[in-house]
């Protein structure tokens, strides 16, 4: 192998790397905008609930039966935490990680 053929090699293996890369970066930039869209909803029907009730729920589960929210809860965890009525709740969603090969959570 003379010079050039080792200086294209490098270059394939460089632009390989930057494939993966971006790919990873694309990724997961696409998971963090799926959780703020699960996040949007679940502030969304609390809003609209303590708009038609003049309270807001005690847990996501009153929105689920009245307000239509609707998400995957195999895939996202969301922690409400109301602590008064007529104060907006902390609202945090985490989408589940499949640590374990494949096992659901």
């Amino acid at each position: 192998m003379n010079r050039k053929d080792i200086i294209k090699i490098l270059a394939i293996v460089a632009v390989l790397v930057l494939a993966v890369l971006l790919v990873n970066h694309i990724d997961t930039a696409h998971e963090t905008a799926e959780t703020e869209i699960v996040r949007d909803a679940v502030k969304n029907a609390a809003i609209t609930c303590y708009a038609v009730e003049g309270a807001y729920p005690d847990d996501v589960s009153y929105l689920r039966e009245n307000y239509r929210l609707a998400y995957d809860e195999e895939r996202y965890l969301v922690n409400y935490e109301a602590f008064a009525s007529n104060m907006i709740p902390d609202i945090f969603v985490t989408e589940k990680s499949n640590e374990r090969g494949g096992e659901d959570l």
